[in-house]
């Protein structure tokens, strides 16, 4: 009866040949992948460096006169905002 239940049993059996090729060949392939991506990543570091040198003005210069601007505004509408108030307020203590 234990000879039949041995029988039985299956065992699966592995190409250990094929197994080995495809590790190699996924290896290759990451390695492929790796310096593809890293072709492409230098591409585009070169490319958006070329287009700051290019540019009239710095993106520093940039920023900081965009932030200046924004800065005037807050104020110009503040004071807007102040003056307005007080309209209102004046035209109420008549």
């Amino acid at each position: 009866m234990n000879q039949h239940h041995k029988q039985s049993q299956r065992t699966i059996e592995i190409d250990t040949r094929l197994v080995k090729t495809g590790a190699v060949l996924t290896a290759a392939g990451a390695m492929v992948a790796s310096v593809g991506m890293a072709i492409g990543a230098f591409a585009v570091f070169t490319a958006g460096r070329r287009m700051i040198r290019d540019m009239d003005v710095p993106p520093a210069q940039q920023a900081a006169a965009k932030w200046q601007q924004a800065k005037e505004a807050s104020r110009a509408g503040m004071r807007a905002w102040q003056s307005a108030s007080d309209a209102q307020n004046r035209s109420l203590a008549r």
